[in-house]
C-alpha cells in the first residue's frame, strides 16, 4: 500500500510529510522532488507568498546513496515565513500580552471557508486554529509525495500531464495531440495560446475588482496498464479512488472521470469505448474513443486515464464579502488574509500529485513486490498474460 501523511500549518515552521508503501531500490533526489514543487508555485494569479517560499523538501528517512530502502520515505519542507510568525504560532504558551499583530484572535467569518465549520467542530474561539491547517499551503506537502508517486510510475513507463481547461468563463480549444513543454511554459498552464491570453485578462479583471475566479484543469495519465483498481469492491474502484482524492484538494467542487456530464445526456451507442480487433500483439485491446476516461467497471481498461475537476473561486478576497462575527453573530465583513487571485494552474499540479498517489497505491497492489526489479518481474509477466486468451496463454 502507497499512502502518506502530512503535518503543518501554513505559517507554522514547516510542513512533514511521510509516504510509505514505496519499494526499495527507487532512484529518487531532492532535486527530482524540487522541480514538481517548483511548478505548483508557478501561475498566473499567484499571490504574494510564492515570492518569499522557495519549496525544497529535505528528505530526512528512507533513501540511501540516491534510493529508496524501502522504509517510510520522510521529508520536511520549511516556511520561510515562519520567520514573520513565530510569535502568532509559537508552540509555548506566551509569557505576556502578545507583541505582534499577526497574533490577535480572528473572529470575521469568512463564507466558503473552513472558518465557520471548524471553529464550531472543534470548539475554537479564535479561526487562526482552523485557517492555518485549512490552507491550501498543505497541498506543498502532498506535492513533494506525489512526486516519489510519479518518479514510481515513470519506472513502468506511466506518464502523467495536466493543463488547464478553463479558466472564468474562457475555455480553451485542446488540441488532439498536447504540447506538454507549451503547456509548462504557459503560465496559466494552457494548451490553446489564444484561449490563454483571455485566461489572464479574466484574472486581470478580477483581481482589479478584489475578486477571486476559479477553472477547470484536466489530468491525464498515458501508459496505465489495464487492471488497476477492481469491481469487487466499492472502496476498490479506481475511479471512485481518483475522485475521492481530487475532491480532497482545497476549493475543489467536483470532479469527472473524461468528459463526465457531457455523456450524460447522449445515447448508449455514442458513448462506449468500441474495442478494435487485435492486430497488435504488444498492444491488445485499444479503443475507437476514449469517452469514459480510461475506467470501466472500477478498473483501468489501458487506455489513458482522463479526469477533469472544477475549483471553484478562492474564499479570501481582498474585497470581502459581508459576514458575521464569531464572537457576536453580528453583521461584520470577512477577515482578509494574503490569498492568490486564481489557483486553477497550481491545482493542476496538486491534481497530478493525487492521481500519482492512488495510480502508484493501485499499481503497487496489482505488482508490488519489496524492490523495484520484484515489481518489474511481477509487472512484466502479467503484461505477457494481457490479450486474446487463446493466444496469449
Amino acid at each position: 500500500m502507497v499512502r502518506f501523511f502530512t503535518a503543518g500549518e501554513s505559517h507554522g515552521q514547516g510542513l512533514v510529510i511521510i509516504i510509505e508503501g514505496v519499494p526499495a531500490g527507487l532512484s529518487i533526489s531532492e532535486d527530482y522532488i524540487g522541480v514538481h514543487l517548483g511548478r505548483r508555485q508557478k501561475g498566473y494569479g499567484r499571490g504574494g507568498r510564492m515570492l518569499i517560499e522557495q519549496d525544497r523538501a529535505k528528505i530526512i528517512s528512507g533513501v540511501r546513496h540516491g534510493h529508496t530502502l524501502g522504509s517510510p520515505i520522510g521529508m520536511t519542507l520549511e516556511n520561510k515565513d515562519w520567520a514573520n510568525w513565530e510569535e502568532a504560532m509559537a508552540v509555548d504558551p506566551l509569557d505576556g500580552p502578545p507583541e505582534s499583530p499577526r497574533t490577535r484572535r480572528i473572529t470575521r467569518l469568512r463564507p466558503g471557508h473552513a472558518d465557520l465549520p471548524g471553529a464550531m467542530k472543534y470548539g475554537f474561539e479564535d479561526v487562526r486554529n482552523v485557517l492555518e491547517r485549512a490552507s491550501a499551503r498543505e497541498t506543498a506537502g502532498r506535492v513533494a509525495a506525489g512526486a516519489i508517486a510519479i518518479k514510481l510510475l515513470e519506472e513502468f513507463g506511466i506518464q502523467i500531464h495536466s493543463h488547464v481547461l478553463s479558466i472564468g468563463t474562457v475555455h480553451a480549444s485542446a488540441p488532439e495531440n498536447i504540447d506538454w513543454a507549451a503547456v509548462e511554459e504557459s503560465p496559466v498552464r494552457c494548451a490553446d495560446p489564444d484561449a490563454a491570453l483571455k485566461m489572464a485578462a479574466a484574472i486581470d479583471a478580477a483581481k482589479e475588482a478584489g475578486d477571486t475566479i476559479g477553472g477547470t484543469c484536466e489530468i491525464i495519465a498515458e501508459n496505465v496498464p489495464i487492471g488497476l483498481g477492481s469491481h469487487v469492491s466499492w472502496d476498490r474502484k479506481i475511479d471512485a479512488q481518483v475522485a475521492q482524492a481530487l475532491m480532497s484538494i482545497n476549493a475543489v467542487k467536483a470532479v469527472s472521470i473524461g468528459p463526465g456530464w457531457e455523456i450524460a445526456d447522449q445515447l448508449g451507442s455514442q458513448v462506449q469505448d468500441v474495442i478494435l480487433p487485435v492486430t497488435d500483439p504488444d498492444h491488445p485491446w485499444q479503443r475507437a474513443t476514449n469517452k469514459l476516461g480510461g475506467t470501466e467497471g472500477g478498473m483501468t481498461n489501458g487506455m489513458p486515464l482522463v479526469t477533469q475537476f472544477a475549483i471553484k473561486p478562492i474564499a479570501t478576497m481582498v474585497t470581502p464579502l459581508p459576514s458575521v462575527d464569531l464572537d457576536t453573530g453580528e453583521e461584520v465583513l470577512a477577515h482578509f488574509e494574503r490569498s492568490d487571485v486564481c489557483q486553477a494552474p497550481p491545482a493542476c499540479v496538486v491534481g497530478e500529485a493525487m492521481v500519482a498517489l492512488v495510480l502508484a497505491d493501485a499499481f503497487m497492489e496489482k505488482f508490488g513486490g519489496d524492490s523495484i526489479p520484484e515489481t518489474r518481474r511481477n509487472f512484466d509477466g502479467y503484461v505477457k498474460t494481457v490479450g486474446p486468451r487463446k493466444i496469449y496463454q
